[in-house]
C-alpha cells in the first residue's frame, strides 16, 4: 500500500527511473542484459529496466534468489529434506514442487468454453475479475487475433490489463512461445484505477514481477501461475515445430494448442481434430530452434512465487484422453491462493478434486532421458538424430513407458527431475565452470544434481565430459 515505509520505496524508486531507457524488443535479445538467455518477460521494455540486475531470473544470482524470495512472499521457505526422503516414491516433496498450504489436488474448470484444457486459469482469472476482488488481471492474449473460441494461439504473445470477463477469456489457451508478460508495468503503475491487481505468468516471469511488486504501490497483489518447461523462443519457432515435426496438413492456423503429455506423446489439438504423436517420432535436430535457451537455464518448473500454480505433469492420463477433458493440478502455496481457490469455486467456475498421488520410481528414467536428450547430445558432441523413429515403433515405446512409468505426481518428479539435470549440464557448458553453475540455482535444484551426481553414473559421465572442455 501507499503508506509509511512502502510509500517511500514507491515514490524514490519511481523518481529514479524517470532516467532509465526500455530497451526496443526488436533489439532481442543482442542488446538486452541477458543476451541470448533473455526469456523476454518484458521487464526491459519499461522503466523497470533499471531493477533488471536485480529481478532477472537470468542475471547474477539468478533462481537462487527464489530460496529468500519465497519466504518474503509464502511467510517460509520450502521445506527440502534429505534425500532419503526427497526421493521417496510415495512422498509429495516440497524439495521438488516449492511450499504448500495444503497438498495439491485435482482440477477442472467449469464453464468455460473455448478453453485448450478446461479453464482452470481463466475461471480463477474470471472470478477474481468478477467477484470485484481485483481490479485488472494481466494475461497474454495474441495481437493477432481477437482471442474467439477458435482463434489460434501462433500469433504475437501480447499482455494485456484485463478488465471484464471478456477481456480475460481473450487469454484462453497456452502460447507455446516466450512473451512479455511485464510490459504492462508502467501502464499499471500510472493508472491510478488499479488498486489491486491479478498477474498471471510463468516461472520466470513470475520472479521478475516479485522483484519489483512492491514498487508498484498497489493495496493487493495476487499472483496465478502455471508450470512451464521448452517454451519456443518466438511464434515461428513454435509454428516451424508443428509443421516439421509433427507434419500437419492441415492449416497452421488451425491449431489451437499443443503438450508434451503424460503419455509420452505430443497431442496437438486443433478446430477440426485432435492428433497424437510418440515423442520418439520427432527429429532430434528439432530441438534446437524449438526450444528457448532461457528455458534451458530455468529451474523454476514449478513457478515457486506464485500464489496458485496450475499444471497438468501429475494429474492422470488414461488411454486416448484428451487435455480438454483431462484433470490438471492444482498447487496452493499461501492463503491468498487459498482465496482465489474459494473465489473460484463459489461462482461454480472450478472443480476441485481428491489428492493427487503417483506410483513408480522415477530416476532411472530422468537419468535415462537426459541421456538420450538431442540438446545434451549436441553439448557433449555427439551425433543428433536427424530422423526420429517409426510410427509403429514410437507408439509401441509409448505405450511401454506409459505402461511400466512412473505415473501421476511421480510423473511430475520425472519431469521435474529431467529438466533440472539436462539444464543444469547446459548452464554447465554456457559458464564453464562448476560453482558458477550451481550458484545461480535454487537450493532445491542444487540438491537434485548432487543426488544424481553421486548415485547416477550416465549422469556424472555426462557432466565429467562437459567440465573436460574447461580443463
Amino acid at each position: 500500500s501507499r503508506n509509511g515505509k512502502s510509500f517511500t520505496l514507491y515514490a524514490t524508486t519511481r523518481e529514479r527511473r524517470k532516467y532509465a531507457k526500455p530497451i526496443d524488443p526488436q533489439f532481442w535479445p543482442e542488446k538486452f542484459p541477458a543476451k541470448d538467455l533473455c526469456s523476454k518477460c518484458g521487464l526491459c521494455e519499461t522503466s523497470f529496466v533499471s531493477d533488471v540486475k536485480n529481478a532477472c531470473a537470468f542475471i547474477g544470482a539468478g533462481m537462487a534468489r527464489i530460496d529468500d524470495m519465497e519466504e518474503k512472499i509464502h511467510g517460509r521457505r520450502r521445506d527440502v529434506k534429505s534425500l532419503s526422503e526427497s526421493f521417496s516414491p510415495d512422498t509429495v516433496d516440497e524439495a521438488r514442487f516449492g511450499v504448500l498450504h495444503e497438498p495439491i489436488r485435482l482440477a477442472k474448470g467449469n464453464k468455460i468454453e473455448g478453453a485448450q484444457w478446461t479453464g482452470v486459469v481463466t475461471g480463477i482469472a474470471v472470478s477474481m475479475l468478477e467477484s470485484g476482488l481485483v481490479d485488472a488481471v494481466v494475461c497474454i492474449a495474441n495481437a493477432d487475433n481477437g482471442g474467439s473460441e477458435t482463434s489460434t494461439n501462433f500469433g504475437s504473445p501480447e499482455p494485456i490489463l484485463a478488465r471484464t470477463s471478456e477481456d480475460v477469456l481473450r487469454g484462453r489457451g497456452v502460447k507455446p512461445a516466450l512473451a512479455p508478460s511485464l510490459r504492462v508495468l508502467d501502464e499499471i503503475e500510472n493508472d491510478p484505477s488499479i488498486r489491486r491487481l491479478l498477474f498471471c505468468g510463468v516461472g520466470c516471469s513470475v520472479q521478475a514481477f516479485r522483484a519489483v511488486e512492491a514498487e508498484l504501490g498497489l493495496e493487493e497483489v495476487y499472483v496465478l501461475g502455471t508450470n512451464c518447461a521448452d517454451n519456443s523462443p518466438t511464434p515461428e519457432a513454435a509454428r516451424n515445430f508443428i509443421q516439421k515435426g509433427f507434419q500437419i496438413e492441415s492449416d497452421i492456423d488451425d491449431v489451437q494448442g499443443y503438450e508434451f503429455m503424460q503419455d509420452f506423446k505430443v497431442h496437438v489439438k486443433s478446430k477440426y481434430s485432435y492428433d497424437m504423436k510418440p515423442y520418439f517420432t520427432l527429429p532430434g535436430t528439432i530441438a534446437e530452434d524449438s526450444i528457448a535457451k532461457s528455458c534451458r537455464a530455468c529451474f523454476d518448473y514449478t513457478n515457486g512465487l506464485a500464489d496458485v500454480v496450475v499444471g497438468y505433469m501429475g494429474a492422470p492420463l488414461d488411454g486416448d484422453a484428451r487435455m480438454d477433458k483431462s484433470f490438471q493440478t492444482l498447487t496452493i502455496r499461501n492463503k491468498r491462493g487459498a482465496q482465489m481457490v474459494e473465489i473460484a469455486q463459489k461462482a461454480s467456475r472450478l472443480i476441485v478434486g481428491e489428492e493427487a498421488l503417483g506410483t513408480g520410481s522415477h530416476e532411472k528414467m530422468a537419468s535415462a532421458t537426459v541421456g538420450s536428450d538431442a540438446i545434451v547430445a549436441a553439448m557433449v558432441d555427439e551425433p543428433v538424430q536427424e530422423k526420429g523413429m517409426p510410427g509403429w515403433l514410437g507408439n509401441i515405446m509409448a505405450f511401454g513407458m506409459t505402461r511400466l512409468g512412473p505415473k501421476g505426481m511421480n510423473f511430475a518428479r520425472y519431469s521435474i527431475d529431467y529438466h533440472i539435470l539436462r539444464n543444469y549440464l547446459f548452464i554447465l557448458k554456457t559458464k564453464g565452470n562448476q560453482e558458477k553453475a550451481m550458484m545461480s540455482m535454487p537450493l532445491n535444484a542444487r540438491e537434485v544434481v548432487t543426488y544424481y551426481r553421486e548415485n547416477d553414473e550416465t549422469f556424472a559421465n555426462l557432466e565429467s565430459k562437459i567440465l573436460a572442455y574447461f580443463v
